[in-house]
């Protein structure tokens, strides 16, 4: 038998995530972490600097993603949508603790700012919600297509050697052109080119900080 979940288990159930999220340890899904079965490289001072600023700067955005998701997921009108944003959460917490252990590999720390950064995207995501599933969904591939640009200039510019974070952002850059081709499948809109546009500029404010603080 399934469970009904009323409004007030629902927010019990995203407010846990959110803890989770920003504070403690999210539910995973069984995939191993991309980069356990390579070695660690011999980086210098300075690459290792680069690389655990880097990482942390994708460890926002992973942040930034639940909330995203959890905001929709809790304004959506669909059943199907609901389910599909809280499936996508689930998945993005892989790259969460992915990001998390590559960054403490570094010897470094996570954005002191995590707080800010998830109550921010939580609120952009429910909006999106209450505009209309269509124009959640069209807010999730928007996302996606935009995150996997980024993990791209990521992998670019990441030190040559930095195999184990290479792994990391090659798969996660699978997984978020696969979220974001689901939610074109599901019904989604394109966004307004100004919304588009204002997005982008809002994530570079965001990479920008996030690589230092």
């Amino acid at each position: 038998m399934s469970r009904t979940y009323t409004a007030a288990d629902r927010f019990l159930l995203q407010f846990d995530q959110a803890l989770r999220t920003v504070f403690g340890r999210p539910h995973l899904s069984e995939r191993p972490d991309p980069a356990d079965a390579i070695a660690e490289a011999d980086l210098s001072p300075d690459q290792i600097h680069h690389s655990a600023g880097l990482m942390r700067v994708n460890h926002v955005g992973e942040v930034c993603a639940q909330a995203l998701y959890q905001g929709q997921a809790l304004t959506a009108r669909l059943p199907q949508v609901r389910q599909a944003m809280e499936r996508a959460a689930l998945e993005e917490n892989d790259h969460l603790d992915w990001c998390e252990r590559r960054v403490r590999q570094l010897n470094s720390h996570l954005s002191y700012l995590n707080p800010l950064w998830y109550a921010g995207a939580l609120g952009i995501g429910a909006a999106a919600g209450v505009a209309g599933d269509k124009w959640s969904l069209g807010f999730v591939a928007e996302t996606e297509r935009q995150v996997a640009q980024h993990l791209q200039e990521h992998l670019e510019r990441l030190p040559p050697d930095d195999h184990k974070s290479r792994a990391v952002l090659k798969q996660m850059k699978v997984d978020e052109l696969r979220h974001g081709t689901l939610a074109v499948e599901a019904g989604a809109a394109e966004l307004p080119a100004a919304v588009r546009k204002l997005m982008a500029m809002a994530s570079k404010v965001m990479t920008t900080t996030a690589y230092w603080v």
